[in-house]
């Protein structure tokens, strides 16, 4: 039998605020402040479009360092009756020995009674099983800075889709962007652009969470990695994250029709040294406007 997304919902709201109880300090759990009213205005309706899932982190405290590690969560509509999408992070935490954390957490989800709310149940296992993977880590890293070269790769994604428009897409853009320290850009309008450069597992978290659960018309058409011995961050093209749009045609408050100024975009890439990308982006040979030719 079907199981009512009403239901879900209400569900989803008791455990959020008995998550609140338990985590009170300040930090200890990021929830988008309007996440929660969409949900119960959702709730308060008999009809419309279904609110964006809920979405937040809860950060916990491991071992007597109290390395901070955090849980970031996804609720799909029909949770508890589906498994919910948890991801678990720590700066204490490298690539491998952060794997194997959430191979364990996901087996431990999959353990659990289907229909049960779980987020704490979750949180707790990362609390108590955490410190052999941060130990192993510390391990890792020791042995790794008695190496008398150290190198570093910077990632660079770019990342192309029919259009970019709703302020909500915009925003989780711009918060996942500064949440995994990743500089770029996103171009806004129709097409749009993406571009992130950073840690590799971090512009791959950010590509896994900005087109869950299924945005169409995306895809990453290009992918650079530079090593360095030092410094990744001497390799950025991009000082910060900015928020790029260019004189546009088209009536964007009426129809999707708000086409961005290629001309631009193609003297932009070439002020950082990517006019290569726009080929590969386009699949044409960029050409300067005669404004931009003239400066």
């Amino acid at each position: 039998m079907a199981v009512p997304v009403r239901q879900c919902l209400e569900l989803q709201l008791l455990e959020v605020e008995m998550l609140l109880s338990m985590f009170p300090n300040k930090g200890e759990i990021n929830l988008d402040g309007d996440a929660v009213p969409a949900v119960e205005r959702y709730l308060g309706n008999a009809g419309g479009a279904l609110p964006p899932q809920l979405e937040f982190s809860i950060a916990v405290e491991v071992g007597e360092a109290k390395v901070k590690v955090e849980v970031q969560v996804l609720l799909p509509h029909l949770y508890p009756h589906v498994a919910p999408q948890l991801f678990a992070r720590s700066n204490g935490l490298h690539r491998q020995q952060q794997l194997q954390l959430n191979t364990g957490l996901a087996s431990h989800i999959r353990s659990l009674d289907s229909g049960d709310l779980c987020l704490y149940e979750a949180v707790q296992w990362v609390k108590e099983n955490s410190l052999p993977y941060l130990e192993a880590s510390k391990i890792s890293s020791e042995s790794a800075s008695q190496e008398v070269v150290v190198k570093e790769t910077l990632h660079r994604m770019w990342i192309y889709s029919h259009h970019i428009y709703r302020q909500e897409l915009r925003k989780k853009i711009f918060d996942c962007a500064k949440k995994l320290n990743l500089t770029g850009f996103c171009l806004t309008g129709k097409p749009g652009v993406i571009c992130v450069e950073g840690l590799r597992e971090n512009c791959e978290e950010f590509w896994r969470v900005i087109r869950y659960p299924n945005w169409k018309h995306i895809s990453c058409k290009h992918v650079e990695n530079i090593e360095t011995e030092g410094s990744m961050d001497s390799l950025r093209l991009f000082c910060g994250f900015e928020d790029l749009q260019f004189q546009a045609h088209g009536d964007y408050g009426l129809r999707n029709d708000y086409h961005m100024d290629l001309g631009q975009f193609l003297e932009f890439l070439k002020q950082h040294q990517s006019g290569h990308i726009f080929e590969i982006l386009f699949g044409v040979r960029g050409k300067l406007s005669d404004k931009s030719e003239k400066h």
